[in-house]
């Protein structure tokens, strides 16, 4: 991507389209340590950017790629959110429309890659000990009710 085509994040002109992605493996999700802004040093899902011409769920691939070298399979989406943060003059610092999908771990070791500290799969009990991101624990809780019940109505 050349500089002219990169997103002002910041103060930008128009809401920017993310992705955020539920990842679960058996009976756990997996939590990432945010290492940029907004929300750095909150754990959350992985996520990032739309690219230009690339889907929502090549997105949330990608990302979670990029984050966790994990491969995933992208399933449904979970909702749809709105990250809208001012500064503190009221002006509109981050404006994401994030789309949240639930994924299932396919395979590859968990790794700490681009934008993250750390990372971790946590069981939906142990999501209470950490400092969360304010959307994240209501769309996780959200995600693994609806693969535990994707899970148990399959045929196969």
């Amino acid at each position: 991507m050349d500089s002219k085509s990169v997103m002002q994040r910041q103060y930008p002109s128009a809401p920017i389209p993310s992705v955020g992605v539920i990842v679960c493996k058996k009976d756990t999700v997996l939590l990432v340590l945010r290492g940029h802004e907004p929300s750095q040093g909150k754990w959350s899902i992985p996520g990032g950017v739309v690219e230009l011409g690339e889907t929502i769920r090549e997105a949330a691939r990608r990302e979670v790629l990029e984050e966790c070298g994990l491969e995933v399979e992208v399933r449904d989406i979970v909702d749809v959110v709105d990250a809208i943060i001012c500064d503190e003059e009221g002006r509109i610092q981050y404006h994401y429309i994030l789309i949240d999908l639930l994924a299932t771990h396919v395979s590859g070791q968990l790794v700490i890659g681009s934008d993250i500290e750390d990372a971790r799969w946590v069981s939906e009990e142990g999501l209470a000990r950490f400092d969360l991101t304010k959307a994240a624990l209501p769309v996780m809780r959200k995600a693994l009710r609806k693969s535990k019940l994707d899970f148990s109505t399959s045929t196969y």
